[in-house]
């Protein structure tokens, strides 16, 4: 359908907006940018409630607040809720308009989760959207996209969402199995007959080795050039893992094409063997495929006061109680001198090992004193640390249902997917 004037105006809820036709085009609201691909009024009234020809104006019945702060989202990129507004109601403006929970901030998509969780809903229906569904036999025709573009974000999902495909879970459960077999090389190699065994089989473990390292490093660089925001990719804590972890490989053939001694007793042979333990990290790339794992990277990542306060808790007690064992034990030269308490530092080790365990029978008071303080040393040590356990505990519930929901909506587009 061609437009006789080259302005056109949205009118959502009475409030009007005037645009350009290739601001229009462009526009990242999909049921906007799909007006100029119409042929016909009537397809244009499949997309608007009403349409004025000679003022070239759609009409659209929409909560006029709501797509106010759409447009904000245009012009800044932020997706929020409006104040005093339900976030059911907004989330169904959102969908009307073709945004997703996606696009809201990670505050407001924690909102959103918890509203869908108390009321049952894991999803909304075209009718609560209010826009009349398709006949199956029109096509839904979405904003023009590159081929390169369509074709970096379905790699980008891919690699970056384990459940957004079926290649995607193909892909995360090959990652996991290099994963095991990296953790079960590493394991093996500290066992006392590991030596005898590698130099059997030198072969088959470099080969090994060098795969697993081989996919680590494909996927870290193909991840780094499909991202949206580079700079925002190596920042991330999970990918700054990756590379710690794969780097001391490389680092080790460096060192042994250079000729430095790889086991000796040499500052070299202690940086490699230090290198080489590095490699325990690749575990924390399991957190990208369990959600256990991202249950708790989440909970501490929200937490991080409360783990501040419950550190601030043990060390203030650990300074009061080493001192006065110290003193108590070893000070006061009372006849019996505890030579495991001659220092401050030495009584922080029995202080903080009563505190949070039994202690290990290694270090304990031998006089009255001493024991009356190790009885309040450990009494103290349980209230201290069940304080802030409790809202640590219910975050972690919180964030568990929140990493589930979402994987359920991962689930069911993996489902449609497979049913195409």
């Amino acid at each position: 359908m061609k437009f006789g004037k080259s302005i056109c105006v949205l009118n959502v809820g009475g409030t009007r907006y005037a645009f350009t036709r290739e601001v229009i085009r462009d526009f990242p609201l999909r049921r906007v940018s799909r007006l100029i691909a119409c042929a016909t009024e009537k397809e244009v009234l499949e997309l608007c409630d009403d349409y004025d020809r000679d003022r070239n104006e759609f009409f659209f019945d929409r909560h006029a607040q709501a797509f106010v702060f759409i447009m904000l989202y245009v012009r800044s990129g932020k997706l929020r809720f409006v104040p005093g507004v339900c976030e059911l109601s907004f989330y169904t403006e959102m969908l009307y308009w073709g945004l997703e929970s996606a696009h809201l901030d990670s505050c407001c998509q924690k909102r959103l989760d918890d509203r869908m969780s108390d009321i049952g809903l894991d999803t909304l229906s075209e009718e609560d959207i209010g826009d009349e569904p398709q006949s199956p036999g029109e096509s839904v025709q979405e904003p023009e996209l590159t081929c390169r573009a369509r074709w970096l974000e379905k790699m980008r999902k891919t690699f970056e969402e384990p459940n957004s495909s079926l290649a995607a879970q193909l892909l995360a459960s090959v990652s996991v199995i290099f994963v095991i077999v990296s953790m079960i090389m590493l394991c093996a190699s500290t066992l006392p007959d590991w030596d005898t065994a590698k130099r059997n089989t030198v072969e088959e473990h470099r080969i090994v080795e060098a795969v697993c390292i081989g996919w680590f490093t494909a996927e870290c660089i193909v991840r780094f050039l499909v991202a949206k925001d580079k700079w925002d990719f190596l920042r991330r804590p999970l990918n700054i893992i990756d590379v710690i972890a794969i780097t001391p490989y490389y680092v080790t053939m460096a060192m042994a094409r250079a000729g430095m001694p790889g086991a000796g007793l040499g500052v070299a042979g202690v940086i490699l063997r230090v290198l080489r333990m590095m490699r325990v990290f690749w575990l924390m790339k399991l957190a990208r495929h369990f959600l256990g794992l991202q249950t708790l990277g989440l909970t501490l990542r929200r937490c991080y006061r409360e783990m501040v306060m419950l550190m601030v808790f043990v060390c203030v007690a650990m300074a009061i109680y080493s001192a006065l064992a110290q003193l108590l034990e070893h000070g006061l030269n009372l006849g019996t001198q505890n030579s495991d308490y001659a220092s401050i530092p030495a009584a922080a080790w029995w202080v903080i090992i009563s505190m949070t365990t039994v202690g290990y029978g290694d270090v304990y008071p031998v006089t009255i004193g001493g024991r009356v303080l190790g009885g309040m040393c450990v009494v103290s040590g349980i209230v201290l640390l069940a304080l802030p356990i409790t809202f640590i505990y219910h975050s972690f519930v919180q964030c568990y249902h929140e990493l589930k929901l979402r994987s359920a909506r991962y689930a069911r587009n993996l489902s449609a997917e497979m049913l195409r």
